[in-house]
């Protein structure tokens, strides 16, 4: 079993973005035994809501549900429950590196740099722009997920 989390600020736009979309991703391939999927926020803002609306509707008209999911804060213990620890942006990835474990250092990476030929390493923050910024997030975790799927798939038995 390989166990994933992707790591945004609050836990309401990219990360359960991610989370849903990979997960999709996952289950289509079959993998779903073989893969668990998570998400959490840095900071515990919206601890308990769901996902802003819009990455909700930006990702259901891609056919992905983001309805079911709640934010929930990154913890100390996510370092020992997760394989990989995916930032979404290299603030995210700056604040995960104070937190983790030293001997858990491996763990942790930037979602992007599964999606190394677009040669970009932050998933922007649609919350405060338009409804065209979480198509963009959607266009940039499609393509991360693609690359982190090759990635588990090549370290699957």
């Amino acid at each position: 079993m390989v166990k994933v989390l992707f790591v945004c600020t609050g836990n309401i736009c990219r990360s359960p973005t991610a989370e849903g979309v990979f997960r999709a991703l996952v289950e289509a391939e079959g993998l779903g035994g073989a893969v668990t999927v998570d998400s959490a926020g840095t900071h515990g803002y919206h601890v308990g809501e769901k996902p802003d609306g819009r990455s909700c509707a930006a990702a259901r008209r891609r056919g992905v549900v983001l309805d079911a999911l709640r934010a929930r804060q990154v913890s100390h213990a996510d370092f020992e429950r997760f394989d990989l620890v995916l930032a979404m942006d290299r603030g995210h990835y700056d604040m995960l590196t104070r937190l983790c474990p030293p001997e858990r250092r491996d763990r942790l990476h930037l979602f992007m740099d599964f999606a190394p030929d677009l040669g970009i390493k932050d998933v922007p923050d649609p919350y405060y722009g338009g409804g065209d910024g979480f198509e963009r997030v959607l266009d940039l975790i499609e393509a991360g997920a693609q690359g982190l799927l090759g990635h588990i798939r090549r370290a699957l038995p």
